[in-house]
């Protein structure tokens, strides 16, 4: 398989946390977002969209969108599994990672924040912007999840979400004090290997 990713994208990080918990292999394929390639006609023409990550499978078939690229894992090679067999213990996990998923990291995405600043909002409201919608994203996820272990006991897809976003609010200072149930599962997962494996800092096109 081939993987087109970016070292510091969140949802590059995700696909990569899925791959290595399920022992999978992907060659990386950088596609560099500071110097614009993913708006480059070369990478267009893998996906139309310009965002990453994408993953060619080893049947030659292109996928784009990290949810159903970890849908695709998931249902491709079911061991060792992301979601439990419980519906309902899976209906929690879906939930966490769509809340992440489409309601935290959507709002401080690249694009929002330039458009932002696009409308003459300057760094200091963008920065505000920022902290807001992840604090109050990370409050309901502090709620939701278990008092053990990561997320939901084990590792599973909540926390293939979950990792990449508390990374995005480092990157942008927000104050994580408040949740120590997260930040629980932050401490287990930087000493989980495939968690340490799909880190930013251990990606080979990050920069020196």
């Amino acid at each position: 398989m081939d993987l087109y990713t970016y070292y510091r994208s969140t949802s590059s990080y995700r696909v990569r946390i899925a791959l290595a918990l399920k022992g999978l292999d992907a060659r990386h394929l950088p596609v560099n977002l500071l110097q614009g390639e993913h708006r480059q006609d070369a990478y267009r023409a893998i996906n139309p969209q310009g965002r990453v990550p994408a993953l060619r499978t080893d049947e030659g078939e292109l996928l784009v969108q990290s949810p159903a690229i970890i849908e695709y894992l998931e249902e491709r090679f079911p061991e060792p599994a992301l979601l439990p067999a419980d519906p309902l213990q899976r209906v929690h996990q879906r939930g966490v990672a769509a809340l992440i998923g489409c309601d935290i990291h959507p709002l401080h995405n690249v694009a929002v924040l330039n458009r932002l600043r696009g409308l003459g909002i300057d760094e200091d409201g963008v920065n505000q912007w920022i902290a807001h919608w992840i604090g109050e994203g990370l409050a309901a996820v502090e709620a939701l999840i278990g008092d053990d272990g990561f997320c939901f006991g084990q590792p599973g897809l909540a926390d293939v979400y979950l990792l990449p976003q508390l990374y995005a609010a480092r990157r942008f200072n927000v104050d994580l004090a408040a949740f120590p149930r997260i930040l629980r599962v932050e401490r287990l997962a930087l000493e989980h290997p495939a968690f340490r494996q799909a880190h930013p800092d251990a990606q080979a096109d990050k920069p020196a």
